[in-house]
């Protein structure tokens, strides 16, 4: 098998909450093949979001190693790291100004010019019009898409996305959810997405980490695993989901 593009060995992240140690993530191993689409599900606050922050060095692990491209991610220089794995987030920030000057940010912080920031705002799906205006004028999916495509100026190969459709409508969900997959196919970007949403996960997902209390509970083929959990606690969880949603 080839070298995984992102790999997870034995790694525990613990943070100190009220003077209490909290261990967020406990020996989590697994692996990312390049190209491949992982979504990460599990109850809120069991460490899905922590996981995706080691993969950037926005944090990084107090035991174990995360290794992108097959370097320890305290090896690589940040920016580096941060150009080749994109991040975006449920809010994504908006400077203020322009849509133009939030897409071209990325560019401007190598020293370059945006050179085709209506490419850019075609391939997400926003009229160039847009680029006029004020960033924080546009709706929760305009902005989503402008985050995306700021993203990916710095024509990252891994993308990481937190719950990035979950405060948009359905339809809005949906047109974001279809541009992933569609950056996924065409760019063979490899993604790890966290959401809350189990039928976007088994939709859009190849493969699936289920996280519970800061613990890989089950991995494997999305499909396989939403039609049959092999772990008690993953037939629970899934039980429990199906049941509220």
């Amino acid at each position: 098998m080839n070298q995984p593009e992102i790999s997870f060995q034995n790694v525990s992240k613990s943070f100190v909450h009220h003077n209490e140690t909290v261990r967020v993530l406990k020996n989590i191993t697994g692996e990312v093949q390049k190209g491949e689409i992982l979504t990460i599900i599990g109850p809120s606050g069991s460490g899905k979001s922590t996981l995706l922050s080691l993969c950037n060095l926005l944090i990084t692990p107090d035991e174990g190693e995360v290794r992108v491209q097959g370097k320890e991610v305290r090896e690589w220089n940040a920016q580096e790291l941060r150009r080749r794995v994109g991040i975006a987030f449920q809010s994504p920030p908006m400077l203020a100004g322009t849509a133009f000057e939030n897409l071209s940010l990325p560019a401007k912080l190598r020293g370059k010019e945006l050179e085709n920031p209506e490419q850019y705002m075609e391939y997400v799906g926003l009229p160039k019009n847009l680029l006029t205006r004020e960033a924080k004028e546009l709706s929760g999916g305009q902005r989503q898409r402008l985050s995306l495509a700021r993203t990916l100026v710095n024509e990252p190969d891994v993308l990481l996305l937190d719950e990035i459709t979950s405060a948009l409508d359905a339809n809005a969900a949906r047109g974001v959810e279809d541009l992933i997959v569609r950056i996924n196919r065409e760019r063979h970007t490899t993604i790890l997405w966290v959401t809350h949403d189990l039928a976007q996960a088994e939709r859009v997902g190849d493969r699936v980490f289920l996280i519970i209390d800061g613990k890989l509970i089950e991995s494997g083929p999305a499909r396989e695993f939403f039609a049959g959990p092999q772990t008690e606690e993953a037939k629970q969880f899934l039980a429990a989901k199906r049941e509220s949603q």
